[in-house]
């Protein structure tokens, strides 16, 4: 039996040894799991990252419009573009207003918020607006190169003088008029 308790002591001791070693090795092993899951985290980030700049780029695939309006296009399908290049234009038909070129004789009774009525050429109807203000200056003025009349000292060019026009809501409904087309205004100043 004392050989016995012998061999036991021996085991014990062994196992005692092999748990010591074991224990020893634990801060590496901890080390390890650590470093292997901070990679697992980086490899997380880097994923969450490209599917960012994916959803991102999905986005640049949109075109979305600052204003309601008509698209005229200048873009086909199939054609290959350019970054800047212009694909399409954007006309707001909700928010037309009137510049009318008055003469400055015509504006010495001109105010804002007198009533206008206009006739438009294109659709052959009259509507209904309010003068909303009266330019500052000529327009000749505000153009990039204005005209220089060659002229003598006495003599007098009538200048017109830009006057904007609010129409009155409910009066292009169905948007038919639109930027650019001729109209004949009437200002009423008193």
């Amino acid at each position: 039996m004392p050989q016995q308790a012998v061999e036991q002591a021996r085991s014990a001791l062994t196992s005692a040894q092999a748990s010591h070693r074991a224990a020893q090795t634990a801060p590496r092993q901890v080390a390890a799991t650590r470093a292997r899951a901070l990679s697992a985290e980086a490899v997380v980030q880097q994923r969450r990252a490209s599917l960012e700049q994916a959803e991102l780029n999905l986005l640049y695939t949109k075109i979305i419009a600052p204003v309601t309006g008509q698209v005229t296009k200048t873009v086909v399908v199939g054609m290959n573009v350019q970054p800047g290049q212009q694909l399409l234009t954007v006309v707001p038909l909700e928010d037309v207003w009137i510049t009318a070129n008055f003469k400055e004789t015509q504006l010495q009774f001109m105010r804002p918020g007198q009533f206008v009525e206009f006739y438009v050429d294109s659709n052959r109807r009259t509507y209904k607006g309010h003068v909303d203000s009266i330019a500052g200056a000529t327009g000749p003025l505000f153009s990039l190169f204005p005209p220089e009349n060659a002229t003598g000292n006495y003599v007098k060019i009538v200048q017109r003088v830009p006057v904007k026009i609010v129409i009155e809501a409910g009066q292009n409904s169905d948007l038919q008029l639109r930027p650019g087309v001729n109209v004949v205004p009437k200002v009423y100043v008193r």
